[in-house]
């Protein structure tokens, strides 16, 4: 398993820790689950916008 260290805007940490909370409620690792699928997404979408 990979670590990355990241900054993000303040607003942004926010609103993306409310959403994880909201979906996966308070488990433990739900953050880094919810980072993974939104890499995952972007990933996706910019191998998209290549072809």
């Amino acid at each position: 398993m990979g670590v990355i260290t990241i900054s993000v805007d303040d607003e942004v940490e926010k609103k993306f820790r409310e959403l994880v909370e909201k979906k996966y409620g308070k488990i433990r690792g739900a953050l880094g689950v919810a980072v993974t699928e939104a890499i995952k997404l972007w990933i996706k979408k910019v191998e998209s916008e290549e072809k």
